[in-house]
């Protein structure tokens, strides 16, 4: 295999707009209470969730998407992979058929979501640790100063009325 073959293959990190994430299985509401706690808790994101490459499907980490929806995060810290590389593994958690990679993607695009715990995602690749400060991935200061009301800046003062 070619070095850049090779390079294509390899997961790359990223910190992907959280909107642009593609859910295909539900989640636990429980585990993503745990998970707020945790994160708020600790000020991180521990593991990095897996995404495909192209369609932004999440492989791997619906429930920390959810909890970092819930906490206002606007990134998510990813491992982004393609998807039908034979590095990126599919089975299920439980007995069942097998399940194909294009069946994943049919229904984050139709949102006919599998339940929680269907597909168990795996690579082959070895994934470095990377830990993810949560300050890394909410809306910068100034982007939360651009989204609140401007104050009234009549020199008569704050809460002035017009007819007085």
């Amino acid at each position: 295999m070619t070095e850049a073959r090779r390079r294509a293959r390899t997961p790359t990190f990223r910190l992907v707009p959280i909107e642009d994430l593609r859910e295909h299985e539900q989640i636990e509401p429980h585990r993503v209470d745990e998970l707020v706690d945790d994160i708020q808790r600790t000020k991180v994101v521990a593991d990095p969730i897996w995404v495909a490459a192209g369609s932004c499907v999440i492989l791997n980490g619906h429930h920390r998407v959810a909890a970092l929806r819930r906490l206002g995060a606007r990134r998510v810290p990813a491992w982004v992979m393609e998807y039908y590389s034979p590095d990126v593994k599919l089975d299920r958690w439980g007995e069942g058929p097998p399940i194909p990679k294009e069946e994943v993607e049919r229904r984050a695009a139709d949102g006919e979501l599998f339940p929680p715990k269907t597909t168990r995602h795996s690579v082959v690749v070895g994934l470095d640790e990377r830990t993810t400060p949560l300050g890394d991935l909410m809306p910068s200061p100034t982007a939360r100063r651009k989204s609140q009301p401007r104050a009234s800046r009549s020199p008569r003062g704050a809460g002035a009325s017009e007819g007085t």
